[in-house]
């Protein structure tokens, strides 16, 4: 499980250093892609599969599936860590991410995020208030919320 969060600098050429906490968990190839909020989403090889494995139990008949599939896949790129630890991110995926230079990577479960700085502190600060509400909304009447 990938958690944590960690602020580092993409140089010039679209490299950024992954701490080592997540570079062991993530294996010797991984895949980055586009995420959701204007983040990017970088899987492992096992992961990957798996997401790849649930989207295609999605019917191609329906327009959002074909749309997400475009979106989602055509970002993808398969990614192997440098001798410093740092990643490669192409510019399609940096523009995507409106990445400058700070970038904010966290730990999301089963998969790793970058942000831009901006873009995540504007994501926290917009969910920050209702955090509450929105797991009283999912865990709500379910064995989880029993054990909180």
């Amino acid at each position: 499980m990938f958690m944590g969060e960690y602020h580092h600098n993409i140089d010039d050429k679209g490299r950024l250093i992954i701490p080592a906490k997540f570079r062991s968990e993530l294996g010797d190839k991984f895949i980055i892609t586009r995420g959701l909020e204007r983040c990017l989403y970088v899987y492992s090889e096992t992961e990957w599969n798996k997401t790849v494995a649930k989207l295609k139990t999605l019917p191609f008949t329906k327009k959002d599936v074909r749309t997400f599939d475009r979106f989602f896949f055509s970002g993808a790129t398969e990614c192997e860590f440098d001798r410093q630890g740092r990643i490669n991110i192409t510019s399609p995926l940096v523009s995507y991410a409106d990445i400058t230079k700070e970038c904010v990577i966290i730990g999301a479960n089963d998969r790793i995020e970058i942000w831009s700085e901006e873009g995540w502190n504007n994501f926290f600060l917009e969910n920050q208030s209702t955090i509450e509400d929105i797991a009283e909304n999912l865990f709500i009447g379910s064995a989880f919320d029993e054990t909180l």
